[in-house]
Order: C-alpha cells, then sequence, then structure tokens
C-alpha cells in the first residue's frame, strides 16, 4: 500500500502549500498522538520528542504539533533547536515514544518538513506511517475531536538537551584519542548545529572557528555548509587550518576539505571510513547506492571489501544495512551511517570517525584520500510526461547497452527516473570526462526524441 503524505524522509514541501500548513500539522500530531497511545505497551501516557531547525516556520509548525498531540492525551517534551540525529539520541535515551522532528533538511529556508523517529530512536516503520495516515484520513472526515480535559497532554521544555547531545557525540571519540593541536574550521550552514558542532570540536582539544553558526531564521544553507563546500573551503584556506568540516541544515550530511582546500564528498569519506574499520576489525561490507563512485567500489574490492548498492535516499541505505548486519553505508550527498555509533546518520558524529581514523593513523586528510581518484559522474535530467518507461523504447535501449559495452568495467551508466519531479536521471561514468559527456548526451538526444513520439 503506498503512502500518501509520506515520503522517503517524513512530510516535506513549500511552507503554507499543503501539507506543510499548521492546520495540517495539528491533524498531523494528533492523529501520531492517537496511533502511538494505541501502541504504547502498559497503557503507560505515550511521550513525544519534538525538535526542530533553525527555519523560522519551525515555531508554528512546533506549536500546531504539539496542539496536535496534547489533543490525543500525548505527553510533549520540546527540544527547541537540535539536529535531526540529536533526536534520534534523546528518543532513544529518554525511552519515549517517537521523536519528531521539524526540519526540510538541506533545503532553502521556506521549504519545511515533519519526520518522525520511533521508540529507540530508529526509523517509524512503514506500518506505523500507514496507521498514521489512516487515522488522518478518519479525522479529516469526521473531525479532529479531542481528549477530555482530565487526559489532554502536557508540554514541558528539556532545558538540557543541547548539553545532553554534546556529551552523546563526544563520547563516539575514542577515549584514548583527543583533538589538541588541530585546527578546525566547522559550517554549520546556519542551522540545527550552530551550537552543538562547535562546542564538540572544542571540548575535544580543537581549536575550532566557527562560520555559518549565526541563524536568522531566513539563512539556513543560504550558501554555506555542506551544499556549499566551496564557502568552506574559502574560510579554510583563509584560516590556514587543518581540516573543514560542513554540515547541512539538520547535521545529518558531513563534506570535509582538508588544508589544502579539496573537498571530500560521502563516497570518498565512507572510503576511508571502511580503510579504518578494515584495520580495526573485520569488515564484511559497505553499502553504497546507486550513484556511488565506480572508483570507490573499485577500491573496496581490490581491498577484498565488498560494496552492495541501495536505492539513491539514506533510509534505503540503512535498511540494506539492517538486512545485512553490516555497520557502515552512506552516498555521496554526504549521509554516513555508522550503526555502532548511531541509530542514523550524523554529521557530527561522522566527522569525529574521520577524525579519529586521521589520528589513529597519524596522517592529514589530504594523505588518507590523496590516491582515490573519483571516475568523474555526468548527470542529465531529461524532462518526461508522467509514467514515461524508457524501458519501452528499443532506440534507448539499444543506445544504453551500446555505451556500456564499449565503457566495459572502466565506466557505467545509470538511468533512474525521479521520485520527486517528472524528469529520467541519466548518469554516465567514465576515466575519462570527455567520455562520460559524450556518451551521456548521446543518450539523452535519443531518450528526447523518444519522449517527443510518446
Amino acid at each position: 500500500m503506498s503512502r500518501k503524505y509520506f515520503g522517503t524522509d517524513g512530510v516535506r514541501g513549500r511552507v503554507g502549500t499543503y501539507p506543510i500548513t499548521p492546520d495540517f500539522a495539528l491533524q498531523l500530531g494528533a492523529a501520531a498522538g492517537r496511533v502511538l497511545a494505541q501502541t504504547t505497551d502498559g497503557g503507560a501516557r505515550p511521550t513525544v520528542l519534538i525538535g526542530k531547525d533553525t527555519r523560522i516556520s519551525g515555531y508554528m509548525l512546533e506549536s500546531a504539533l504539539e496542539a496536535g498531540f496534547s489533543s490525543a492525551g500525548v505527553d510533549v517534551i520540546l527540544s527547541g533547536p537540535l539536529p535531526t540525529p540529536g533526536v534520534a539520541y534523546l528518543t532513544r535515551a529518554l525511552r519515549l515514544s517517537a521523536g519528531v522532528v521539524i526540519s526540510a533538511s538541506h533545503n532553502p529556508y521556506d521549504d519545511n518538513g515533519i519526520k518522525f523517529f520511533a521508540r529507540g530512536g530508529v526509523k517509524l516503520p512503514d506500518a506505523t506511517e500507514l496507521a498514521i495516515e489512516a487515522q488522518l484520513e478518519k479525522q479529516l472526515e469526521h473531525g479532529l475531536g479531542c481528549a477530555p480535559s482530565a487526559q489532554l497532554g502536557k508540554v514541558r521544555r528539556l532545558d538540557d538537551a543541547v548539553g545532553r547531545y554534546i556529551e552523546f557525540c563526544k563520547s563516539t571519540y575514542p577515549n584514548d584519542l583527543d583533538l589538541r593541536g588541530l585546527h578546525i574550521v566547522v559550517d554549520c550552514a546556519h542551522g540545527a548545529a550552530y551550537h552543538t558542532a562547535p562546542a564538540v570540536f572544542h571540548e575535544l582539544g580543537a581549536k575550532v572557528t566557527a562560520v555559518a553558526n549565526q541563524p536568522s531564521g531566513f539563512n539556513i544553507n543560504d550558501g554555506v555548509g555542506a551544499t556549499h563546500p566551496e564557502a568552506l573551503k574559502e574560510q579554510v584556506l583563509q584560516a590556514q587550518a587543518d581540516v573543514g568540516i560542513a554540515l547541512d541544515g539538520d547535521a545529518d550530511r558531513l563534506v570535509m576539505v582538508d588544508s589544502a582546500g579539496r573537498i571530500f564528498n560521502g563516497d570518498e569519506l565512507l572510503y576511508l571510513l571502511a580503510q579504518d574499520r578494515r584495520q580495526q576489525s573485520a569488515l564484511p561490507g559497505v553499502v553504497g547506492t546507486l550513484m556511488t563512485n565506480l572508483a570507490v567500489e573499485s577500491a573496496l574490492k581490490r581491498q577484498g571489501t565488498a560494496l552492495v548498492r541501495a536505492k539513491v535516499g539514506d533510509r534505503y541505505v540503512l535498511e540494506e544495512l539492517n538486512a545485512r548486519g553490516w555497520q557502515l553505508g552512506g552516498e555521496g550527498s554526504g549521509h554516513l551511517l555508522v550503526l555502532d555509533k548511531h541509530t542514523t546518520g550524523d554529521g557530527i558524529v561522522s566527522a569525529l570517525q574521520i577524525l579519529a581514523a586521521m589520528r589513529r593513523a597519524g596522517r592529514s586528510l589530504e594523505q588518507l584520500l590523496g590516491g582515490l581518484e573519483l571516475f568523474p559522474q555526468t548527470l542529465i535530467n531529461v524532462k518526461v510526461a508522467k509514467g514515461f518507461d524508457w524501458k519501452a523504447y528499443p532506440s534507448i535501449v539499444d543506445t544504453e547497452k551500446t555505451i556500456s559495452a564499449a565503457l566495459g568495467d572502466q565506466g557505467r551508466i545509470l538511468i533512474r527516473p525521479s521520485g520527486t519531479e517528472p524528469v529520467v536521471r541519466v548518469m554516465v561514468e567514465a576515466q575519462d570526462a570527455h567520455q562520460a559527456q559524450k556518451a551521456a548526451e548521446r543518450l539523452v538526444t535519443v531518450m528526447e526524441r523518444a519522449v517527443k513520439i510518446a
């Protein structure tokens, strides 16, 4: 059964446009509260934690969700601005019924979203999402309703939420290591980590230069953070720092920069973590995505480590890791999963694992990753009609097969429909950038002809 409101990362959209409206958030809070009340063990009153990033709309959505939960007889704890993985951690640490994050991650400030963590700080099961949607539909048809006054939920603030999360992050760094002598530039993207990330690295001994740590409600991800690492590159070079760390708006993504200004994406950082893990203990395998660079897969294979590709999205990487009982996965955008450290992707925790690997090896970021050269990738979006199936057109299929044969094991083609817009994404990867570009353009030309006659 497909979901109507929940996507791969909760409910997300433009603020003021359904469903990111206060009335829908009120209904969603009430529906989620009623479902949680039905599944809470022992008949105890369910309690949820609500955290958010720094978007101006967070105040509005927080209040609406709070009212919805309270109306359903659910107690609410408010953390204020806190990274998404911080909400997951506190949900687990406080043994709460669920955690709620108000954030649109790396999107602009005028987008927002609502996502849930289940008990234990893990992804909300599909069955629970479907149950919430079914309750939503019932409320929209018959009215919101309200618990009796004696059963309404109470609301309180968790004043030490930030401090608790900082201590958790620090606990994932080895006790026998520190960051003394290291100068780190931390780009907080004017997002949820503005008051946590700098403190974590500073308290472990590093000299920290914090940038993009002045959120206004309107500047989250605006030319800074993991989606704009060029800003961090300039800051690292200007400060003559040893390393730079860029997070996104809700701090679950990580991009890093070395002292020379080279930018390292999630694929490269995943490879570094895999190298470090192999030296520490057995590493049965690593989970990437369909977009993971072929150079990373080839390098891991030479070292005897398998790379399994999941669908694009950290949700699917997590599902594959859990199915295999593995611990390490990620994607090029900077979502890294280290499941023996946290239940979800955490930019700060992932950065600490990279820094620990540097300390153990006694080498810099550029020395550890200097020998890994990513294959150039050309990605072109082709606008298509809804329901367009490229595999139904022999001209596209034949061209794809011809190009794939020419690339051999020195490149690959990935054609996938977008899950959010009416386009097909054509990606060609090859050792030679010119070859990748020409192959992609050839394939796109054939596809555009097919689209015109479709």
